[in-house]
C-alpha cells in the first residue's frame, strides 16, 4: 500500500493575493508570506501552505462546491475574538442558537453539543433548558469573513496556532469516507463516523433534523458526518445542505486541495486502475509535477510530487 499523502496546500483564487496574504499574516501571527514554485503563498508553522492564483474578477463561491471553509487552531479563542473585534478589517459572523433567533460569536457561549456532535437539535436544546445545562465557556469555534469573502474558522484552545482543517460538504458523507480510504489510503478521523462503513451501507439519507449553533438561522444538517486525516490536517464533512448537486470546485474561490506524494507515477497507476476521474493528467508545477483528480462530490484534488 502506498503511504498516505501529506496535506500540502489549499489553493485559492484571489483578486489581490498580496492583500490577502497581508490580511492572513496579521490575523494569524504564526504564519508568514512565502512563495512556492511561482505561486504567492501563506505558510503555516506546520509547513502547510495556502497558495494563491490572481484572477481578474472577484472569485465566486456559488453555486456551492464541496469545499466549504478552512480554519486554524488558536491558543486562546476568546483572546483572539477580543482582538478581532477591534480590527475594522475583520467581520465576525453570528452563530445562531435557535431558529427563533438569538446568536453568539463563539460556540461555547451557547448550549454545548451532545453525543460527539458540535450542536443540538431543537428537542435537545429544550432538554438542555429543562436540565439547566449552561454554556461551557472557554474555548470554542467562531467564524469570520476573510479576503475574497472567504469563510474562515478559528477553534481553540490548542497548544499552538496553526492551519488545521478544511470543512467540506458531501453528497453521501459515508460513501465519501470509503472513497478517501480506498483511493487515497486516508485514515479515518476518530469520532466522526460510525463503524463499520461498507459499500453496502454507506448511502445514508441526510438526517431530518437541523441543529445549532449554525451560521444559518434555520440551523444545519449534521448527520451523517465523516472525515479523514492527512498528517495533522483534517478534512471533515457534513451532508450537502441544499437540494442542488454540489458544483465543481475548479475556478471558484477555494479551487482545490493539494496533497503531496513521493512517487507520483505509482499513484497515477493506482488511481487509473481504480477508475478515479482525472481532471488533468501529469503536468509541470515549477520544478515538480502534479495531477488533478476529482473527489466524490466534484472537489478537485491535486497530487504533487515531493521528495
Amino acid at each position: 500500500m502506498l503511504p498516505t499523502p501529506g496535506f500540502h496546500h489549499l489553493h485559492l483564487n484571489s483578486a489581490d493575493p498580496d492583500a490577502a496574504i497581508d490580511w492572513y499574516t496579521r490575523q494569524f501571527p504564526s504564519t508568514k508570506r512565502t512563495d512556492w514554485n511561482g505561486y504567492p503563498a501563506l505558510e503555516s508553522p506546520n509547513n502547510i501552505l495556502i497558495l494563491f492564483d490572481k484572477v481578474d474578477a472577484p472569485p465566486t463561491s456559488e453555486p456551492q462546491s464541496a469545499i466549504w471553509h478552512f480554519g486554524w487552531h488558536v491558543t486562546d479563542a476568546r483572546a483572539s475574538l477580543a482582538t478581532f473585534k477591534l480590527r475594522p478589517e475583520v467581520t465576525l459572523l453570528p452563530l445562531y442558537t435557535t431558529d427563533a433567533g438569538g446568536s453568539v460569536l463563539i460556540s461555547s457561549d451557547t448550549w454545548p453539543g451532545t453525543g460527539g456532535v458540535p450542536g443540538r437539535t431543537a428537542a435537545q436544546i429544550e432538554q438542555a433548558k429543562r436540565d439547566g445545562i449552561q454554556p461551557a465557556g472557554g474555548g470554542g469555534f467562531a467564524y469570520m469573513t476573510g479576503p475574497d469573502s472567504a469563510l474562515v474558522e478559528i477553534a481553540g484552545n490548542y497548544p499552538t496556532e496553526r492551519f488545521n482543517h478544511v470543512h467540506l460538504w458531501q453528497e453521501d458523507p459515508l460513501c465519501a469516507l470509503l472513497w478517501y480510504q480506498k483511493h487515497l489510503n486516508a485514515p479515518v478521523r476518530a469520532g466522526v463516523a460510525a463503524a463499520p462503513v461498507t459499500d453496502g451501507n454507506c448511502k445514508v439519507p441526510r438526517g431530518a433534523e437541523r441543529s445549532w449553533p449554525a451560521l444559518d438561522r434555520e440551523g444545519m444538517f449534521r448527520s451523517p458526518r465523516a472525515g479523514v486525516e492527512f498528517g495533522d490536517v483534517v478534512l471533515t464533512w457534513y451532508p450537502n445542505q441544499g437540494d442542488q448537486p454540489l458544483a465543481p470546485s475548479r475556478g471558484q474561490l477555494q479551487d482545490h486541495i493539494g496533497l503531496s506524494v513521493a512517487d507520483l507515477d505509482a499513484w497515477v497507476a493506482k488511481l487509473e486502475s481504480e477508475g478515479v476521474v482525472f481532471l488533468t493528467r501529469i503536468y509541470p508545477v515549477g520544478d515538480t509535477r502534479a495531477v488533478m483528480i476529482e473527489g466524490p462530490s466534484k472537489e478537485a484534488l491535486e497530487l504533487v510530487a515531493l521528495p
